[in-house]
């Protein structure tokens, strides 16, 4: 994947960079996913870091949690967890919107 990554949920908003990984179906009970994604800042005071998610997404849920495990730039040597939630309200077939409510402790 090669994502817009921006400000609000909307197509609208400003944009500050790019969610970039990989994901495939992980689970033959539910829609579980496995995911690395970078979400990489190319705008704002976080340009030219970046934030490395890597875990198990169940998809079908709200308030799906997986971990950080690293970045670069000001997130180098980041710890801590995201929380996603996908925006159905908005979402159409061509665009899913997902809203990523990132904590992480750096240095």
């Amino acid at each position: 994947m090669d994502d817009a990554m921006t400000e609000g949920p909307e197509l609208s908003s400003k944009h500050i960079g790019r969610a970039q990984g990989l994901f495939g179906l992980s689970s033959l009970q539910d829609l579980g996913m496995f995911m690395l994604t970078n979400f990489v800042f190319k705008e704002g005071k976080y340009g030219g870091s970046s934030l490395s998610m890597l875990g198990r997404n169940p998809i079908s849920e709200q308030n799906r949690e997986m971990p950080i495990v690293g970045g670069t730039g000001v997130f180098r040597f980041a710890r801590g967890f995201a929380i996603a939630n996908s925006v159905n309200s908005i979402s159409t077939p061509e665009h899913f919107v997902v809203e990523y409510n990132i904590t992480v402790s750096h240095p």
